[in-house]
């Protein structure tokens, strides 16, 4: 079983965290985390690529000239696809880019990046995160006294306003719940900061 240091936000120990083996001591899957990442980009792709089919581009519905007689190739429409300014042939339409997941396979991915944070030294737990104003500078002095690196995803269990408004506009720093966290973001991110009561959660429900 793992077991973590728990700082403070002052980088002084204050207790250790034996984590679940399950989940922070899995092996390494990296065909899951990539299936996972690629999950996670085509849910958030926006498919809104359209262009115009020769029945909404603008132009006359008139027949141009006369079918026989003028020796010229016949054409019925303006709004042709071979004229330009015409239509355009299966180009691309709104559509969805999102696909199921097994929520096994989301899980799994999910305990192998757990674990790869934590084997390659990217993973803290601190006590918890106690921001008594939202100040932005409270949370960037907390940030370097612990010694971050430069982007760093915090995960906490409790809906803390003040850290959210205090964290929002430092670059590289994100701040999501244990109910948020996703293999794009823990592997987006050079270090993950846990707080003791994420930690303890995602140890029972990823168990």
């Amino acid at each position: 079983m793992p077991s973590v240091d728990i700082i403070d936000f002052n980088n002084n120990k204050v207790g250790t965290l034996d984590l679940s083996d399950a989940v922070f001591s899995a092996p390494v899957n990296e065909a899951l985390l990539y299936e996972a990442v690629r999950h996670h980009l085509a849910s958030v792709r926006r498919g809104t690529a359209k262009t115009k089919t020769r029945h909404e581009v603008s132009g006359s519905g008139k027949k141009l000239w006369r079918q026989k007689g003028t020796g010229r190739a016949r054409m019925g429409s303006i709004r042709s696809p071979l004229w330009r300014h015409g239509g355009t042939v299966h180009g691309p339409q709104p559509r969805d880019y999102s696909y199921h997941l097994p929520r096994k396979m989301q899980l799994g991915a999910l305990r192998s990046a757990l674990s790869a944070k934590l084997r390659d030294g990217e993973l803290r737990v601190i006590n918890e995160f106690a921001i008594s104003e939202p100040k932005t500078k409270l949370v960037r002095k907390a940030l370097d006294t612990v010694q971050v690196a430069k982007t760093v995803l915090l995960v906490d269990n409790a809906d803390n306003r003040n850290l959210q408004l205090s964290s929002r506009n430092l670059e590289g720093v994100k701040l999501v719940s244990s109910r948020e966290v996703n293999v794009y973001d823990l592997l987006g991110h050079q270090q993950v900061l846990l707080s003791e009561a994420a930690a303890r959660k995602l140890s029972e429900a990823l168990a």
